[in-house]
C-alpha cells in the first residue's frame, strides 16, 4: 500500500468511483450479464449505507485522490454471543492496487470498527476458487471449518 492511500468511511460523493469496483466485485462472482444485479439492488445497497437505521457500512481506500479499494460489513446479533459480530461481506480491490496491501488494510479497518463499536468477532467467506484472496485471509484469521448452505426461495 503506498503511503498516500487512506482507507476511510464511503461518502456520498463516491458514487461514481466506487460503482467501478462494485461492477467489478460482481462480475467476479459471476453477477454480470443476464445475471447482474438489476440496477435498483445497487441503489439501495448504495443508499443503506448513509441509513442511520441499517447496520450496514461501506469503507473505501483511497489512493491519490482514486477509490482503489472497497469493504462492505455490517453488524449484526448472534444467538451464541451477548455481542453482535461483524460480518465482513465485500472485499475487493481495483487490478492495479492488488498484492499492494490495500486488501489487508482495509480487512484491519473493518476489524478497527468493529473494535469501535465493542464487537470482539469479524467473520467473512470467499469462494473456494478464490485461491488469491485466501493466501491473505489465512495471514490475517483463521478458518472457522464451517461450510456454508444456501437455498433460494
Amino acid at each position: 500500500m503506498s503511503a498516500s492511500t487512506v482507507v476511510r468511511l464511503a461518502a456520498r460523493s463516491d458514487f461514481a468511483q466506487w460503482l467501478p469496483l462494485w461492477l467489478g466485485y460482481n462480475t467476479f462472482y459471476g453477477r454480470s450479464g443476464a445475471t447482474a444485479l438489476p440496477d435498483e439492488v445497487t441503489r439501495a445497497t448504495w443508499a443503506r449505507f448513509f441509513d442511520a437505521y441499517e447496520p450496514m457500512h461501506a469503507l473505501v481506500a483511497e489512493d491519490g485522490g482514486r477509490i482503489v479499494g472497497l469493504a462492505h460489513y455490517l453488524f449484526h446479533r448472534s444467538t451464541t454471543m451477548l455481542t453482535p459480530n461483524c460480518y465482513l461481506q465485500d472485499l475487493f480491490t481495483a487490478e492495479a492496487a492488488r498484492g499492494k496491501g490495500v486488501g489487508r488494510a482495509l480487512i484491519e479497518a473493518v476489524c478497527a470498527q468493529a473494535r469501535a463499536a465493542g464487537l470482539t468477532r469479524v467473520y467473512w467467506q470467499t469462494h473456494e476458487s478464490n485461491a488469491t484472496a485466501m493466501r491473505l485471509y489465512d495471514q490475517v484469521a483463521e478458518r472457522s471449518g464451517f461450510v456454508v448452505y444456501r437455498r433460494n426461495l
